[in-house]
């Protein structure tokens, strides 16, 4: 079967799955298309480059169908759509907040996020509510990865890691030098990782909300 980029970028999304953006190479690539390295040259000419198309890639499942009408939930849907794509290809969490996303399906995204701040506030204030929406996501989505990432490598669940730490936690809380850890410790809700996440991007929009006032007719 002939090689094409859609093929490449495809099998290199399949490696990344399987193994992280340590397995992506050329030559795994070329070898995953049963393709000598050399003929990849011919369409694209550096990791970086793949690595471009594989996050745009990624980007057309988080455009949604329809735009909605309204700013917060436009920016919502875009947000959860980006932490499912995050969980379904974990390796993006390393690209995130990087520099922009040039390629048509990252744009599309981009302009989605935009178009739905359009209009209310000037255009600076609306490139303040998307970069900090964005931080947000990428801070939130970059913590909840590492977490997964650490419960694969120690073998242990969330629950499982607190009861082995129990014992040093409450020795170092015993101390009385940390007060207000002692009380998120002993009175805090511990909530799931979706949670937290909906609830953190709630304030957010929550704050970009406060600056939006619709300019004078």
């Amino acid at each position: 079967m002939p090689l094409d980029r859609e093929r490449i970028v495809a099998a290199a999304i399949a490696l990344a799955d399987e193994g992280g953006l340590e397995a992506v190479s050329l030559r795994k690539v070329a070898a995953r298309l049963n393709a000598g390295p050399m003929r990849l040259y011919g369409y694209i000419s550096t990791k970086q480059e793949l690595f471009d198309l594989m996050v745009d890639e990624v980007h057309a499942e988080i455009l949604p169908a329809e735009q909605p009408g309204d700013w917060r939930e436009a920016l919502r849907i875009l947000a959860h759509r980006t932490r499912q794509a995050a969980l379904r290809h974990v390796w993006l969490a390393d690209l995130l907040g990087g520099r922009p996303t040039l390629g048509p399906n990252g744009m599309a995204v981009t302009e989605a996020k935009l178009a739905a701040l359009d209009g209310f506030v000037d255009i600076d204030t609306v490139l303040r509510a998307v970069e900090t929406v964005s931080s947000y996501l990428t801070g939130a989505i970059r913590r909840e990865i590492a977490n997964l990432r650490a419960e694969r490598v120690t073998g242990l669940s969330k629950r499982e890691w607190q009861r082995a730490s129990g014992p040093h936690l409450t020795k170092m809380l015993a101390t009385g030098r940390f007060p207000a850890l002692t009380k998120a410790v002993h009175d805090g809700t511990d909530v799931d990782a979706e949670t937290s996440f909906a609830t953190g991007l709630d304030w957010v929009l929550d704050a970009v909300a406060a600056k939006l006032t619709r300019p004078p007719a």
